[in-house]
């Protein structure tokens, strides 16, 4: 998504030099949403389905696919690739995040990440065979991964090393409440105890070892225990990176290196509205960032913007549609929009009354009205915002 947005944007805004656009896998550029949900239950064609609606031939974009870059030369202006090097004018980084993998499981039989098309393709014969599979990881792909295979028929475990789903990204108080979704889709999820190992099975392929003592036989295993920036192909040879292995850019997105950007999944960029540097693995982020590269380029820095963009993704689980904009933490005060057992409700995260976040499910009107008031750093009246009959927008304060 950034490295196609990206050339898009370039020539909206009238850019006439020419363009490649890199990628290491074999196939066009495509939409990842889709992998985890109508690809995998066989709903969406894994190939036709999700490819960008772009004319790369009309937009003059060169596509070099299946060629991974393996190194950059500022110096020479040069990025190293393994068919070879390519001169550039200007380079923009959008290589992504890639899975974390489960320690001591890669190449094991039966264990499956979930990021790419392939990846997606050969998951597809293993739900459609509607045996046990183990998911690892309760966070978002792990649900969505969950949601669909309980769709396609198959028998679901979820184990997560946390107390709770989505530990890492919501307070237990909201967290707590989505345990039951995986009860109420039919999928077991054990809570509290870790994976230590995968190991090929005798009556199974997989037999998934936990920290207790205890196994899980399955026919499958998908890891989703995370993501981090695709940058491991920079170290020692690009950019300054952060210690997330971001690539560290400013609020142009530029990076420490002359005539270098970077956007998406792989860049940390610093938000003045959050008072903290950002990485923001979501499909927003990767379509919004492009604008503001293609301005700089373009029309210089008196006509670009800082980039602060209010952090916006959704998400499709067990039946729901979970959206969130803005960014909390342990600061916030929470506040409560219906009641978090009915079938839509949303929680407000304030900070001196001032609106920093919204997550909703089944209320798309509280994140649409939400973000517009993030962005304007509004006040709102705790009173009148924890009425889900109020809009947020009319518990402004004046």
């Amino acid at each position: 998504m950034a490295g196609v947005q990206t050339a898009v944007r370039l020539r909206e805004r009238g850019w006439s030099g020419a363009i490649t656009l890199v990628g290491a896998e074999p196939h066009r550029p495509y939409d990842r949403p889709p992998l985890s949900k109508a690809v995998l239950t066989g709903k969406a064609d894994a190939v036709s389905e999700t490819a960008f609606e772009v004319d790369f031939d009309a937009l003059d974009v060169e596509l070099l696919l299946g060629r991974s870059a393996t190194g950059l030369r500022a110096d020479d202006r040069e990025v190293d690739t393994d068919a070879g090097p390519l001169p550039y004018d200007h380079l923009v980084l959008a290589t992504g995040a890639e899975p974390i993998p489960l320690p001591g499981t890669e190449g094991t039989p039966g264990v499956h990440l979930l990021r790419t098309l392939d990846d997606a393709e050969r998951l597809r014969p293993v739900l459609a065979a509607r045996r046990h599979v183990v998911a690892v990881g309760a966070g978002w792909i792990g649900a969505e991964f969950a949601t669909a295979a309980r769709e396609a028929g198959c028998r679901v475990t979820v184990v997560e090393a946390a107390d709770r789903p989505l530990a890492g990204v919501l307070p237990p108080e909201v967290a707590d409440h989505m345990r039951r979704w995986y009860a109420e889709a039919g999928v077991e999820l054990v809570t509290g105890r870790a994976v230590t190992g995968v190991r090929v099975g005798d009556a199974h392929p997989c037999v998934v070892e936990l920290a207790d003592g205890s196994s899980l036989p399955a026919w499958a295993v998908v890891v989703g225990i995370g993501a981090r920036p695709a940058t491991g192909w920079l170290a020692g040879s690009g950019p300054a990176l952060g210690e997330d292995g971001s690539v560290l850019v400013d609020d142009r997105l530029r990076t420490s290196l002359p005539d270098v950007y970077a956007v998406g999944d792989c860049a940390s960029f610093p938000s003045a509205r959050y008072g903290r540097r950002l990485l923001v693995h979501h499909w927003d982020n990767a379509l919004q960032a492009p604008r503001t590269v293609a301005s700089l380029l373009v029309g210089g820095e008196a006509e670009t913007p800082a980039y602060d963009p209010v952090p916006y993704f959704w998400s499709e689980q067990f039946g729901r549609f979970v959206q969130y904009a803005g960014h909390h933490d342990d600061r916030d005060e929470m506040l409560w929009r219906g009641d978090p057992e009915a079938p839509s409700w949303s929680v407000c995260w304030l900070r001196d009354g001032v609106l920093n976040a919204v997550l909703a499910v089944g209320r798309p009107r509280d994140i649409a009205q939400g973000r517009k008031l993030i962005e304007r750093a509004a006040t709102l009246d705790p009173v009148r915002a924890a009425d889900p009959s109020v809009p947020l927008k009319s518990a402004v304060r004046s």
